[in-house]
């Protein structure tokens, strides 16, 4: 990989600003390190699960990336740990492993993505970009949405909670099957 193939990456515009590289490969730990500390993001890197939890507790990264073949434990342990303390953290799994049994685990997991290697530089900085981003909305975006939601009830209590754009429009409460006007207010 040269210098010259980073060339036009573009930024990360969410907070991505330290990343975690659970990798026991030098020379690949390094690639992910240099792709992403040309576009101002740290980066420290574990060589296996134990380095891992003690980086993640300590400094608790804002994005995860994860080999899967680790010493002592695999990047689908990690990866779940990871995601039953803190499930906004976002976690990307890398692997030479690319087989659809190996993606649908780490799905199961809660990974955010995965990528095959060799690991395009471009790549890993885009589908970096993409899950925070996507992540960013989903924990943070909602929030807006949600206080622009239309609040009323039925008669019988049931509570609804419905987008604006259905104002005026006609649905049937499901507790009582009574039909209800969503408020135009």
């Amino acid at each position: 990989m040269s210098p010259d193939t980073w060339g036009v990456i573009p930024e990360i515009d969410v907070p991505v600003n330290l990343v975690l590289v659970v990798e026991d490969d030098p020379t690949a730990a390094d690639h992910i390190r240099q792709a992403l500390e040309r576009h101002r993001v740290k980066v420290r890197v574990a060589k296996d699960g134990g380095q891992a939890q003690a980086t993640f507790s300590m400094h608790k990264p804002d994005f995860v990336i994860v080999d899967l073949i680790l010493p002592g434990e695999t990047g689908f342990e990690i990866c779940e740990r990871f995601k039953l303390a803190d499930p906004t953290v976002p976690v990307l799994v890398i692997s030479e492993m690319d087989r659809p049994d190996s993606r649908e685990l780490a799905d199961r997991v809660g990974a955010d993505g995965y990528l095959a290697k060799p690991i395009d530089p471009r790549e890993l900085v885009n589908t970096v970009r993409q899950i925070a981003d996507r992540l960013w909305r989903k924990t943070h975006g909602d929030k807006e949405a949600e206080e622009t939601r239309i609040r009323f009830n039925c008669n019988c209590g049931k509570k609804f909670k419905v987008s604006p754009t259905h104002r005026g429009k006609t649905l049937t409460c499901p507790q009582c099957g009574e039909p209800l006007t969503i408020p135009k207010w």
